[in-house]
């Protein structure tokens, strides 16, 4: 096998190389949205609405009340809030360890590996196209130097189908460009939820005593 050869089969993989790379940051962009908003609530009224619930729990000493309750919601608040009355008696900094390494490793951290992923197939699109061009060129350039008589426009359209891989890794790096934006900001909505959330929860246990547990509250 020739090196113009080689180089024209190994444009025509890059074709293949840049629908995976898109599908890929197609599936990576669905997967994070479907991650941030089940993690999310539907409103802020929505969480409002669940955060006065669990503190009136909390003042009234039902801890074992707000804990059941939230093990129950899968969304990312209720999950953290669960992680902190299920350690207030390790003492509050500790409990605030916990919940960070919990927020950061099963939440935020999740959710940066998948946008990191966007951020990969991005920064391909355009190089596989453009090694895909290169290639492509090899091959008609190739062709030329071989001597034979070879009509221009058989060279014109192996150049115009070379420059494709260009335009699709370009196709894809413009549209996730915007996609990761906007996966950023729902990321960066729910992590300020998160936050506002967690410190009504954590001032709540930060004067209690290291080792004390509450008589929990028995409703009628």
């Amino acid at each position: 096998m020739s090196a113009n050869d080689l180089a024209q089969r190994l444009g025509d993989a890059c074709y293949v190389f840049l629908a995976l790379n898109f599908l890929w940051g197609l599936y990576c962009v669905m997967l994070a949205w479907m991650r941030v908003r089940k993690l999310s609530f539907r409103s802020h009224k929505e969480q409002d609405e669940y955060m006065r619930t669990v503190m009136a729990q909390l003042r009234a000493g039902q801890y074992q009340e707000a804990e059941d309750e939230s093990a129950k919601d899968s969304r990312a608040l209720p999950q953290l809030v669960n992680v902190a009355i299920s350690n207030r008696d390790i003492g509050y900094d500790p409990m605030r360890q916990v919940v960070s390494e919990v927020l950061q490793r099963d939440i935020l951290g999740d959710l940066d590996r998948i946008t990191g992923w966007v951020a990969t197939v991005i920064k391909s699109g355009p190089l596989l196209g453009l090694f895909g061009t290169v290639l492509g060129m090899m091959a008609a350039f190739g062709r030329i130097g071989t001597g034979d008589k070879v009509k221009t426009s058989q060279i014109a359209d192996e150049i115009s189908i070379a420059l494709i891989c260009t335009a699709m890794g370009l196709a894809t790096a413009i549209p996730f460009n915007y996609l990761l934006n906007n996966l950023n900001s729902r990321i960066g909505k729910l992590r300020d939820s998160l936050t506002a959330g967690l410190v009504r929860v954590l001032d709540h246990f930060k004067k209690r005593p290291a080792g004390r547990r509450e008589r929990e509250h028995v409703s009628a």
